[in-house]
């Protein structure tokens, strides 16, 4: 049962929307533990079992969603389809599977970064992942496929952000392990779990930490999502491989690098609402066609026609 927040309206309503982004400055003080994800993980477990490949697509635009899911599909991954509560879950293609991550919480967002903290304890093997907004052309993505695939034990793979050279120059290092695009690997989530870091926003606050000097230590780091994954590297063993940005950088239909011409709707903030903003951006035909996709999309299309479902929120 879904527990109420009965704090002040202004800080219940960031309890309430921020907690479910992944952040551990919110989630702490959410009525809610890391016992009570643990126990729903364990009906995730239930939906996730003997599929060893599962492909992390979460919904903020069901067409976007769409072809996420059969470009997973494409390469021999399963779909594993989580969503966004303000949009909702969207269509599903034969063969992928759906979560309401969500479900035993209530919260008023919810990321992509929620349940992947947690991968561990409710995926047999491997669970590859990336953003709603992302596409790859197929025989690029075959390749991540398989390294995926090949990936060892106790791995985990992420995309490094790109650093400017006059940034290099200035000292700017890497500073966190960005979740673009990668996979973990159930015992690579375990294990930075168990180490206090993780995929979480505010990776200091982590409940499985324990030191104060620790804690001051991490304190100085970033405090993005994917900070406790590059710590976990470099301070904890944790074995992780990164794919360059470059390489991705042309499918990412981002409002990185374009804000001058990039609409934003609403709040741009924690509060930001994607799905009011991605078909409003860019139109999925074309983008789909910039990176060798169209006949796929077609095809997509195609099916749905054939089962009389209705996209709601993007151009077709």
């Amino acid at each position: 049962m879904t527990q109420m927040f009965e704090l002040p309206t202004e800080q219940t309503n960031y309890l309430a929307m921020a907690s479910g982004i992944g952040n551990w400055e919110a989630f702490n003080g959410s009525p809610f533990t890391l016992h009570d994800v643990l126990r729903e993980a364990r009906k995730w477990s239930q939906v996730t079992a003997g599929h060893n490949k599962l492909w992390l697509c979460w919904n903020v635009d069901p067409a976007w969603c769409l072809i996420q899911q059969a470009m997973a599909l494409e390469v021999g991954w399963t779909p594993l389809v989580g969503f966004d509560p303000r949009v909702g879950p969207p269509p599903l293609l034969p063969g992928a599977l759906s979560i309401d991550f969500n479900e035993g919480f209530g919260f008023r967002t919810m990321y992509p970064h929620f349940p992947l903290e947690f991968a561990f304890a409710f995926i047999p093997d491997k669970l590859a992942f990336w953003h709603s907004d992302l596409l790859v052309p197929l025989p690029q993505l075959k390749r991540y496929a398989q390294s995926f695939e090949d990936m060892p034990a106790g791995q985990i793979m992420a995309t490094q952000e790109d650093i400017s050279i006059a940034d290099r120059l200035r000292g700017k290092k890497l500073t966190r392990a960005w979740e673009l695009l990668g996979c973990v690997s159930r015992a690579g989530s375990q294990h930075a779990f168990e180490s206090g870091c993780g995929w979480w926003m505010c990776f200091y606050l982590h409940p499985m930490l324990r030191g104060h000097e620790e804690r001051r230590r991490r304190v100085q780091e970033y405090w993005d999502h994917g900070t406790g994954i590059l710590y976990w590297h470099k301070h904890c063993g944790g074995p992780l491989q990164l794919i360059p940005n470059q390489e991705i950088d042309a499918g990412h239909f981002t409002r990185i690098g374009r804000r001058d011409t990039y609409k934003v709707h609403g709040h741009d903030d924690w509060r930001r609402n994607l799905a009011m903003e991605l078909s409003a951006n860019f139109e999925l035909e074309k983008a789909c066609a910039s990176m060798g996709l169209s006949d796929l999309w077609n095809t997509v299309k195609k099916m749905l026609a054939e089962s009389d479902v209705r996209l709601t929120s993007s151009p077709a």
